[in-house]
């Protein structure tokens, strides 16, 4: 548990920000979700396999956005860190979809251009999507390769991928599906990322 999880669960939490209650009401309408059944019992966060590496667990992020805590909810490194496994939905009491919240808050932070808490998950996520457009599935490669010069991290993994081009588990040449301008068609007008 870090700093900031340890504050929301010990005692009084003292934030600066005025709070925005349209927020509460524009997660709503865009996750399909009704996050007032949350009673906080931390069924969502026990379950979650990144729950460490985030700076709030998934049932404070539901109290932020209750709070209208704008700022804080879109600033926040979990809402990135999120695999969207459903996992915490799965074991919510009240079959809440964490996942589509997390995914609203994502396009909210997109939308307004919100500080990012964690730019380089924006960066692989928008390298995964640009090489879906541009040969119509994921090339592993292609996207590994853009992702790790956009972040300026070249080598890092460089032994990881030297092993998987030798044993084919990576494709030089990306394939392409037919009809790919037809696919191109439906991200026209829809990249926000």
């Amino acid at each position: 548990m870090d700093n900031n999880q340890r504050k929301l669960l010990s005692g009084p939490v003292y934030i600066d920000t005025k709070p925005n209650h349209l927020f509460s009401a524009e997660v709503a309408q865009k996750s399909h979700v009704d996050f007032n059944l949350c009673y906080h019992c931390r069924c969502c966060g026990n379950g979650c396999p990144f729950v460490e590496m985030m700076d709030f667990p998934p049932n404070s992020i539901i109290r932020l956005v209750q709070l209208g805590l704008k700022k804080e909810a879109l600033g926040s490194s979990t809402i990135w860190i999120c695999a969207g496994c459903h996992t915490c939905s799965m074991q919510c009491p009240m079959a809440i979809d964490m996942a589509a919240i997390m995914d609203s808050l994502r396009q909210i932070s997109l939308e307004e251009k919100a500080k990012i808490g964690e730019p380089d998950v924006l960066a692989f996520h928008k390298e995964v999507l640009n090489s879906i457009e541009r040969y119509g599935r994921t090339s592993k490669l292609d996207i590994m390769l853009r992702y790790k010069i956009k972040t300026r991290n070249l080598f890092s993994d460089f032994n990881v991928g030297l092993k998987m081009i030798t044993k084919r588990k990576l494709n030089l040449i990306p394939s392409i599906i037919k009809g790919i301008e037809k696919f191109k068609e439906l991200f026209k007008g829809k990249r926000n990322w």
